[in-house]
């Protein structure tokens, strides 16, 4: 270890740098088949030993003849002429001075199918081209060449680093000056999505993006060319090189051999949207009342296409699915039962009143614009959906109900059948039993005809539900087509309720309502009495009797 730090020490002073990743490289060189390689100077394979010697394996063998071909090139006269073979017993010895670099047995020229001979001269010919062109290129006067173009690269990637920046901020400026002129903001119908101060500052860092992406492919370009300078680098540069071109060749490739499957998939969503154009059609013609099928209403129609519509796709997409890239991967298949199991927990409580949704539609407990009662809650229905159904109040409060809650409760639909044959709205007055009962069925009759939105026909009439203690209940029934307005009605049914019984002298006193008819006066209003009313006094009659 410490032969090689010294080694490595000597080359940087002698501008051979390389072989200080040399030996990472020769500890990283991996064997095949074929043998295993000895790495040149250049980091270059110069041949590969096929069979091993005494205890060296044949990589111990390989990295061996590396170093010994690196020390023998690290003298600094180095001379060729001293680069001899020399046989010994079965096997020839290639040698510079008195230094062992390789022994070629018999084994190695048969495995090679050539003559030993032949063999030993040709790797001869091989170690003595690459120490020569080695001192070749570390030549003081190829070295200060060679460092004089890498300073010339290094200016011109910073020449052209300094204009990138400068055109880039001429870029801006000429942006900034479109503000409020050609940039207007971004706005789609009513909604603005960018103003014009966001707007700005979107292209602003449009434009600083590809400023840093050219400054970086300036970087990314000069860094082979900087590497290609020197020949221990060139390897690097390649390397380099191949980290961009390798990526684009596999997409490409991975492109090209996918277009078959790209246009299956194409003609299958093709066919499968014409599919889906044709039953909406039919979808819309059924809500428009041109096509009738038997049993079949037309708020159906919609929820109909909707479940129709999920299922083409779901179809759609198993068809698909085996021509999607990766569709074959464990990890593909792995991620899609890992989506599977948790769109099935997650959406447990969901599906309930997604099915509830659906049973309601076909049940067709109401419709969007009903006025219904559900549960506690009394409203205008606003929106259906898969899994909650919205009401507007009275009050205008929006309240959320989901599906599965209306399931299990009872609604009711004040609307539904309102159009065709009217709703009934009721309410309980009560009146004391002085009062003759014709006329106040009358009364209330009159009462209701004045009322808006109360149909004359049916005509209102009045039911006598329960006789009280200290009156009678008289319940007034009348027919609306304008269920929405229930409130509105019932208050001016009410308001027109008083102003009959006053106008014709009913006092209602009840519920719970006591007065002395003797000496108290009436209880309707002073404006419908007459202007000579007084309160009649109280009478007092003495009853004389005889006394023994």
């Amino acid at each position: 270890m410490n032969m090689k730090k010294k080694t490595y020490i000597s080359l940087f002073f002698s501008f051979v740098l390389p072989f200080f990743l040399y030996s990472s490289e020769v500890n990283k060189s991996i064997s095949n088949s074929n043998g295993y390689p000895v790495i040149g100077l250049f980091e270059d394979t110069l041949f590969n030993i096929y069979t091993k010697e005494g205890s060296f394996s044949i990589e111990e063998r390989a990295n061996a003849i590396t170093y010994r071909i690196l020390k023998i090139s690290q003298e600094p006269f180095f001379n060729q002429e001293n680069l001899k073979l020399l046989e010994v017993n079965n096997e020839i010895e290639i040698l510079y001075n008195d230094q062992i670099i390789l022994n070629i047995s018999t084994e190695d020229a048969k495995i090679l199918n050539l003559d030993q001979k032949k063999l030993a001269e040709e790797y001869k010919l091989i170690i003595e081209n690459e120490i020569s062109n080695y001192h070749k290129e570390t030549s003081l006067v190829i070295v200060l060449k060679e460092i004089g173009l890498a300073i010339l690269t290094i200016g011109i990637v910073i020449i052209l680093l300094f204009f990138n920046k400068k055109l880039f901020e001429l870029i801006d400026q000429k942006i900034k000056l479109q503000e409020n002129k050609k940039i207007k903001g971004i706005i789609i119908k009513s909604y603005t999505l960018l103003d014009v101060k966001k707007q700005l500052q979107l292209i602003l860092n449009i434009s600083k993006v590809f400023k840093w992406g050219v400054n970086i492919l300036v970087v990314y370009i000069s860094l082979p060319i900087l590497f290609g300078i020197f020949p221990w680098t060139k390897n690097l540069a390649n390397v380099l090189f191949s980290y961009i071109l390798n990526p684009i060749k596999n997409i490409g490739s991975g492109i090209w051999n996918y277009i078959p499957n790209l246009i299956t998939i194409i003609i299958i969503v093709l066919v499968f949207k014409y599919l889906l154009k044709g039953i909406h059609y039919l979808k819309t013609e059924i809500e428009n009342g041109n096509l009738k099928i038997n049993g079949f209403y037309k708020d159906w129609a919609n929820s109909t296409y909707q479940i129709i519509k999920i299922l083409v796709y779901a179809f759609m997409f198993i068809v698909i699915f085996p021509y999607l890239p990766g569709s074959d991967s464990t990890v593909f298949k792995g991620v899609s039962v890992f989506l599977g199991v948790l769109f099935s927990f997650g959406s447990a409580g969901s599906l309930s009143n997604i099915i509830a949704g659906l049973v309601i539609t076909y049940m067709r407990l109401f419709k969007i614009g009903d006025r219904v009662k559900i549960g506690e809650v009394v409203g205008d229905v606003i929106e259906k959906t898969l899994l909650v159904t919205r009401v507007r109040t009275i009050k205008n409060e929006i309240i959320s109900i989901p599906n599965s809650s209306i399931m299990n409760s009872h609604t009711l639909n004040y609307s539904s059948d309102a159009p065709d044959n009217g709703l009934i709205l009721h309410s309980t007055v009560t009146i004391g039993y002085d009062v003759p009962w014709t006329e106040i069925h009358q009364y209330l009759i009159d009462a209701a005809l004045r009322t808006n939105h109360i149909e004359k026909e049916p005509k209102p009439f009045v039911l006598q539900t329960s006789l009280d203690d200290f009156y009678v209940s008289y319940q007034i029934n009348a027919y609306t087509k304008t269920p929405n307005k229930q409130a509105l009605i019932y208050s001016e049914l009410h308001q027109h309720i008083q102003d009959v019984c006053n106008e014709n002298g009913v006092e209602i006193m009840s519920p719970h309502f006591r007065g002395v008819r003797d000496g108290s006066s009436s209880n309707i209003p002073n404006k419908y009495k007459p202007s000579n009313y007084k309160a009649p006094h109280f009478n007092v009659n003495i009853k004389n009797e005889n006394r023994i």
